[in-house]
């Protein structure tokens, strides 16, 4: 079910949609008690009734809003509304990684920085026990800015306890010839 501008989703206003995916629709909405836009990710009615969607929707909201950091998504409500489960979370304005990627060659400078930053979200999140299990370009986003936010923590899963490299590998200089 797609939501025309103007459909109300609790205290959110639909502006128009941003995308879908194997998980329903995202959609640029408004805010009406905080006045700011937010990116709503719905799950349409005749597949909120599918405890395997809903579960997995619950689980990306659980998930991302256990973690504060600048690089991975801020989840601000969950909701229901008439039988459509909803997620509102911050609106990154800018692409995500995978269309920067078909659109501009990225120099390998900038790159580093975009692998950086996803890095630090990831051990933020591996920190806290959760690991994200979807991570694709298509699921981060780089913001107009040059902020990138990982994104859709749906099929994420949560290991007790922060997780730990355990390896008896040894470890030792790399040298190159030249």
């Amino acid at each position: 079910m797609e939501f025309p501008p103007g459909t109300k989703l609790g205290p959110y206003q639909i502006i128009g949609p941003l995308g879908a995916g194997g998980m329903g629709q995202v959609y640029r909405a408004r805010d009406s008690r905080l006045a700011r836009e937010v990116a709503i990710k719905t799950l349409p009615a005749d597949q909120s009734s599918d405890p395997e969607r809903l579960a997995r929707l619950e689980q990306e909201a659980w998930a991302a809003s256990a973690l504060n950091h600048p690089n991975i998504i801020s989840i601000y409500d969950v909701g229901r509304v008439d039988g459509i489960f909803y997620l509102a979370m911050e609106l990154v304005d800018g692409k995500t990684l995978r269309r920067l990627m078909q659109d501009d060659s990225l120099p390998l400078k900038r790159a580093l920085e975009i692998g950086a930053q996803i890095a630090d979200g990831l051990a933020k999140a591996h920190s806290a026990g959760i690991v994200h299990r979807d991570l694709k370009p298509e699921n981060v986003m780089i913001s107009k800015d040059g902020f990138v936010k990982i994104l859709d923590f749906g099929l994420a899963r949560i290991v007790p306890g922060p997780l730990e490299v355990q390896s008896e590998a040894p470890t030792g200089p790399v040298t190159t010839r030249g």
